[in-house]
Order: C-alpha cells, then structure tokens, then sequence
C-alpha cells in the first residue's frame, strides 16, 4: 500500500507541475553546506507532497577501476546485499514492507545510492538506518559476491550476442584508448573472473568515504530536518579523503575504422570522437547546435537525411555525453545490411555539412524553442529535481544553473554553434565501428 501512495503522489506532483507550466517558471532554490565529516549536501525543499528523495554520489565509477575492470560495478551491484547483521533478504524486506525504494549503481565517473519513501514515520526511519548501514557496512558476503559475479558472467555472455552492445564497447575502446573511460563498466569476462571478495572490500574502503560524496535531497522536510538525513547517511563512514583527478582525454590523431563480422539482421554504425567535459566553456552551443544535427529525434537533420528523404534507417542520431573530462561526441544508426555504405555516406556527408555551414536562423529558433518549452517538464517531480542536484553537486556546475538553463540556451546563436561546432567536431577523425555480415562493403565508403 505505501508504494502505491507514493506512485499516486508522485503522479499527482506531475500534474500540479503541469498545471503550472503556462505561468513563470523559475528554478527550485537550492540549499547547499558540508556534513561534519565533509560530505557536500544540496537540499531542495519540496513540501507539497510526504515524500524524500535521496541521491548520495561517489566518485567511484569505473573510471576508478585500474586494471580490475568491473570493479566499481560490482561494488554497487553488492551493496544491497547486506549490510552489518542484515542479509539480502533482510535489506528487502525492511524497505519494501515499508513501500520504499533503494538502488545502488556505478557509471563510469560515478557510484550512487539512490532511496525513496515516504517521509512519514516509522517509514522514513527505517529506510534512512538501512540505507546508512549499506553505505558503511555492506556485508560483501562471499556467497553474495559469488552469486552476483556469476550473473555478471552470464550477462558479459549475453553481450557478446548483441551486435548493439558489441558495438558501442568497441567505440568507447577506439576513441578512449588508454584512458580509464575507455573500459565498459561492466568488466569484461577475463576481469570479471579473475575478481575476488578482497578486491570489493579495499574498493569500498578507498572510495566510499565521506569526503568523496555528495548527497542530493529532494522532499517536505525543513532544511534542519535534511540536515539531519545528511548527517545519518553519512554518520558511519570515514572522512577519507578524494581520489586524484583523471587525466585528460587525449584527441584522436587520426581517423580509426573497426569492422566486426556479425551474423545479424542489420548492420550497426556507431562513430565518434571525444566531446566535451561538464563544465566546457562550449557546452550550450555543442548542447544546442547537437539538439539541431541528430538530438531531436525525429526532426533532426540526421532523421530527415537518412530516415526521411532516402528510407536508410528507422534510428539515426548524435550527441555528445559530458563527463569530469571529456565524454565521447557520438553519432550512429542501425540499417539494412545491404544499404549500409550508403546509409553512412549519408551520414557522414550531413555532419559535414552542419560543422561547416551551421544551423539555419528558423533551425535555432525551432531548436530553442524546443529545448526551453520543454524544459519544465524535465524537472517535474522530485525524483528528476534529485538527479539534476546530484548533477550539479558532483560536477561542481552553479547553483543557479537550473534557474539559468533557459536564459542559456536562447542566448546561443548560430554564429555561436558554427564556431564550436568548427573547432570541436573533426569527421576527418572519427573512431569508426561497423558491426554486421556486411561490414567491409559498409566501409567501402571514401571518408
């Protein structure tokens, strides 16, 4: 009964949101300070509804991995597991009798513990003591450990037959490199194998600290109130200390091309390039100059070349994934395998195109307005409020950076997304990777 209150609630802010959309729209007002043992804290208060969302971040993605790739996932993966005198069963138990929700997964720059309950009591006690224990005394058991690696190596297995997810690891191999982004955060067989117990528990013990979290919390709750939330979730673990900074990404030297055999029905195309970091002085003019070229979905100009005008691909799109350094710029469809040369000329020949000339004033315009029109609705509900602080928190952006998304975006102009899109967009070289029984005529293609 308490889960179907808060998906009613939930529901019901949603609505409230909607309501509200024609009116002046402003940000939520974030509260941020530091926990006595140095976690960063935002806070929004939401207090129409009785409900808590809690997002509490560490930088212990895969990035962290080092030569145990899978690590930091599988770390996540066991942390709701168990935790002091409590098994697995225990752990679900206490936070579904209650109707909560309690999560933990790993990123490449990221681990979080996600929760959701009801700020009524017993219940949101119960849930703040579970989730404080899985932070500070996940259980790690052997038999849990064991139980979750093997599923992991029948989901590695899995991979290996699905051209889509065999694709897009190899590109983040071609455009990475050497670079801790480059390894999928899911290990790979040999890593996972070779993973044992003690390696999750040093993992945790370096990196689980409270200096190294920030803690995102969206509810009705006074700012005393989620004060003391931060404080509980963070009690029980050791200050620590951050772990280095990554190194840069580097540029590609040249252009790279991999063509994987694969018995499927369609051909899949993925290429790319680094892109920008988080905090890039280019980021709105990439963000809305992308939102033009493949981000928009069906009324991009990658859809209207390659899906509308020739019927080459149902799916064709770009974007760029900002990260602490710089996340990949990806562009990729999936078509028939006898049209897939020329389902990449043409891609490729509109990406040109658009870093060479730009968008057109009616492209921006549609673009912006398209962009800060639906904005609102992505911050409609606690739980997106939480992802967006847990954003700014992790990544260091202004606090204001809500408030100002919109005024931002209708800022850009095409001069603007010519000129970024000029010096950070190089077709002449792209990591390429064609996977499909047709890939060498798929490549046939003059770049």
């Amino acid at each position: 009964m308490c889960a179907d209150r808060i998906r009613l609630l939930s529901a019901i802010w949603v609505l409230l949101a909607l309501a509200f959309l024609g009116t002046a729209w402003a940000g939520p007002k974030i509260d941020t300070w530091e926990t006595t043992k140095g976690a960063r804290v935002l806070f929004v208060a939401a207090p129409d509804l009785p409900i808590l969302d809690v997002r509490v971040v560490f930088e212990a993605g895969s990035a962290r991995d080092g030569e145990r790739s899978g690590l930091a996932s599988l770390t996540a993966g066991l942390l709701t597991q168990g935790a002091g005198e409590w098994d697995a069963d225990t752990v679900a138990e206490r936070i579904e009798s209650v109707g909560a929700q309690l999560s933990a997964k790993a990123a490449r720059d990221s681990a979080s513990l996600s929760l959701r309950t009801l700020t009524e009591q017993p219940a949101m006690d119960r849930v703040l003591e579970t989730a404080a224990k899985v932070l500070s005394e996940p259980r790690l058991a052997e038999s849990d450990f064991e139980r979750v690696r093997q599923n992991r190596l029948v989901g590695l297995r899995q991979d290996q037959q699905d051209p889509r997810t065999v694709a897009s690891k190899a590109i983040y191999n071609m455009i990475f490199g050497d670079h801790p982004y480059a390894a999928d955060p899911a290990g790979t067989l040999e890593t996972v194998e070779a993973m044992r117990r003690e390696d999750l528990v040093e993992f945790h013990r370096r990196y689980y600290v409270a200096s190294n979290a920030v803690i995102a919390i969206v509810g009705a709750l006074s700012k005393e109130q989620a004060r003391d939330v931060a404080e509980r979730l963070t009690g029980g673990l050791e200050t620590g200390e951050r772990p280095p900074e990554l190194p840069p990404v580097p540029d590609l030297p040249n252009q790279l091309l991999e063509e994987l055999d694969f018995p499927s029905t369609q051909t899949h195309i993925y290429a790319g390039h680094p892109g920008m970091r988080r905090l890039d002085p280019d980021y709105f003019p990439l963000y809305v100059g992308n939102h033009i070229l493949g981000g928009s979905g069906l009324v991009s100009l990658l859809s209207e070349e390659v899906r509308e005008k020739r019927g080459l691909s149902y799916s064709v799109y770009s974007y760029f994934l900002p990260m602490s350094k710089r996340g990949p710029f990806l562009i990729g469809l999936q078509t028939k395998n006898d049209q897939a040369a020329k389902a990449r000329e043409v891609m490729m020949d509109t990406v040109r195109r658009f870093r060479d000339e730009g968008p057109t004033a009616e492209e921006l315009t549609a673009a912006i307005k398209n962009i800060t029109g639906g904005f609102p609705l992505r911050i409609a509900g606690n739980s997106k409020i939480v992802e967006y602080l847990a954003v700014i928190g992790f990544y260091g952006l202004p606090l204001d950076y809500l408030d100002r998304f919109s005024e931002r975006v209708s800022q850009v102009t095409a001069e603007q997304v010519h000129d970024a899109f000029g010096r950070r967009v190089h077709p002449d070289r792209l990591a390429t990777v064609i996977v499909g029984p047709l890939a060498k005529s798929a490549a046939n293609v003059e770049d």
